[in-house]
Parts: structure tokens; sequence; C-alpha cells
């Protein structure tokens, strides 16, 4: 396979105080925001600055918190209001330097309305056993983004795809194997779009982008990589780019599969491709609101300690944070400190607790002693 020149994006300058963002729902949302704010402060302690956090003031619904209010038209209501705010706060943080988002579970449809403004792709890397897979899921088109018409006893959904949108993903996945494997061995490129229904318009936009790159693209049918997923496995080194009509379904296979990883403990993020948002980046739990568990102190935090480390080390200059929370999770795995849903009698606050004491936290960047996490306003 030809090498595509794609150039790696320009190293973002980062501000003397790193600026997080945070955006809370409700559910669990406050409980696992919590979390985030006391790993992230733990992580970059030792920064010389700080880390400052931006928490949205509105606190945004979850599907459970809509089904309680009452009637379509409502629900319709808040859901824009929701997806309003949040691409605004969204918005405001990328255009003054904010390089990640946290955020908790909110309702899907005002994120996937979000999602498509601002052109967003879901990232995940998948290793086992020396394996490896790039997922980058497109959540800028298709059927999760659109909208809605209602008339008496029937909803209509308008959705769009389009060829500058297909190539901005492709183009972006690319370049973000580039960095994943920067040795250039890509064994293959898979995309999973139900294209049988579009007249043959994506599999003409696929092919002429991979002809101008010099790359060969597999355009499949969804239940085709399936169906090659059980019979022959995936290469080692493969790329998928996926519609979310498959992959919001299969993400929790793949990470059975290839990254041995359950849910509830795995975290991932979304990229912002959209004009004016210099790739700003949204961490979030994989897991959803679980608003049942809501006040019982038994939410897993193990998703959130995670996106804190990736936050820490990526954004706010810790390097080495990744490496120390994931040996303080082994350590918490060997003295089977585990909330509920793993098999343990852990509270949350129990595990964060444990975690934090068994944490050897790095030096940061030019770090000096003393610095504390600072609350935005």
């Amino acid at each position: 396979m030809t090498r595509t020149q794609v150039p790696a994006p320009a190293a973002p300058l980062r501000a003397a105080k790193p600026v997080i963002g945070l955006a809370v729902g409700r559910g669990t949302g406050p409980e696992v925001a919590d979390v985030f704010e006391q790993v992230l402060g733990a992580l970059t302690a030792r920064h010389p600055h700080g880390v400052a956090i931006e928490r949205s003031p509105r606190l945004y619904h979850s599907y459970a918190s809509l089904r309680a209010e009452r009637g379509v038209d409502r629900i319709r209501a808040l859901t824009a209001e929701d997806a309003a705010h949040y691409e605004r706060f969204c918005r405001t943080r990328a255009e003054q330097g904010t390089e990640a988002i946290f955020r908790t579970a909110i309702n899907a449809q005002s994120l996937y309305l979000v999602r498509q403004r601002l052109r967003a792709v879901k990232v995940d890397l998948l290793t086992d056993a020396g394996r490896s897979l790039l997922l980058v899921r497109d959540q800028a088109q298709g059927f999760y983004t659109g909208d809605n018409r209602h008339t008496p006893g029937e909803v209509t959904r308008t959705l769009t795809f389009s060829q500058e949108i297909t190539e901005a993903v492709i183009t972006y996945a690319l370049r973000r194997a580039r960095c994943e494997w920067p040795d250039g061995r890509l064994d293959r490129i898979v995309m999973a779009y139900k294209f049988h229904l579009l007249d043959g318009a994506l599999d003409a936009w696929v092919a002429e982008l991979a002809d101008r790159l010099g790359v060969r693209i597999d355009l499949f049918q969804p239940d085709t990589v399936n169906r090659n997923l059980i019979t022959h496995g995936l290469p080692d080194r493969t790329l998928i780019v996926a519609g979310n009509e498959w992959a919001d379904i299969m993400h929790v296979i793949l990470l059975d599969r290839f990254g041995s990883h359950r849910q509830e403990n795995h975290c991932t993020e979304n990229v912002c491709l959209g004009p004016g948002l210099a790739g700003l980046v949204e961490y979030q739990t994989v897991h959803g609101s679980a608003d049942a568990l809501a006040g019982q102190g038994r939410v897993n935090p193990v998703a959130t300690i995670r996106a804190a480390a990736l936050v820490a080390e990526r954004h706010a200059g810790c390097p080495g944070a990744v490496r120390a929370t994931e040996q303080a999770l082994r350590t918490l795995d060997e003295r089977r400190v585990h909330t509920p849903d793993l098999g343990g009698r852990h509270s949350t606050t129990t595990v964060v607790d444990a975690l934090l004491e068994a944490l050897d936290v790095p030096e940061a960047d030019g770090a000096s002693k003393g610095a504390a996490l600072v609350g935005g306003s």
C-alpha cells in the first residue's frame, strides 16, 4: 500500500495555565464530574501554573430526565435548547484556546445535533495481543444526524451525506493513523457504511478520493464487515472508518474483541473537524448516564479516571499520567477494590480514594511543587 502524504497537524501552543472544559449532564453526571475534577487535580498537582476548569453553567438533560417531561413538544424544545447551549459552549471554549472538554453523558439526540454541527468524529485505538485497530466513527452525517418533522402518528427524519464531509472524515482518519503508527505501515483501510442506499454517490466519492491520495480503501456494507470480522478477524493496523449506524452498535463488540475492556471501564474521544474549532477534543466515558444509580455512590469511576489521565497527559503538560494511572488501577485490581458492577462491594468514593492513594503522580513539564487545581468561572 502506498503511503499517503498527509501532513501532521502542527502542535498547538499551550497557555501557561491549561484550561479544560467540563460539561455535566443529569443522572450520575454530577458524581462523574466530581471524580474527573478530583483525579485531574491530583494528576496536575505538580503543574507549575495549575490547571483551570471552565464548567458549563447548564446541567444538560439525560434521556431519562427528558422522559419525565410532559409531551413531545416539550421534549423537542428542551432537546433543542440543550443542543444550542452545548454547541455555544464548545465553540466559545475553542475560540478561547481550550484544547479539551470532558463531558458526562447527556441525551443522545441533543448530543448528535451538536456533533453534526461541529463535524465530529469519534476516535478509538484498540490494541490487544500485538494487534491494533483504529476506529474512526463518522458522527457528522447519516441517520444519527438530521431533523425530525412531526405529523399526527408519524415522524419524518431528513438526513444528509456530503462529499465534503466524507473527504474531511477520511482525510482526518488517515492523518490520525499516521500519528498512531508513525512508521507508516497501514495494513488495511475499511469503510463500513450503508452505501447501497445512496445511488452510488458514496462509492464515487470514496473512489475519487482514494485515487487522489494513492491509497486503497475497501468500502463494504456493515454485514460484510461483520462477516469478515467473524470469519477472518482483521489484520493488524486496520483503520475502520464507519458510519454511526454500524459503529455505535459495534463499538462495545470491538472493545471486547480487540481492546479487552468493558464498556463501563472505557473512555473515548470526539474530535471536532468543523471550521474555527482548531481540532477541539471532547472526552467522554463510553457508559451512559445511569440515572437509576444517581446519588447512590455506586457509579463505576474507572472510565472517568482514564479520561482524566488522558486529558492530563495530552492537554495539561503531565507526561506519564496515563502510565501512572494504569499502574494505580492495576493495584486496585490486585486488591479487588471495585464497584458493584465489577463484582466488588466498594463505593465510588472508596475506589477513587484508593486510586489516589496508589497513584504515583509524575512530574509535570517544567514542574514545581505546590500548584493546585484552579476552578474556573
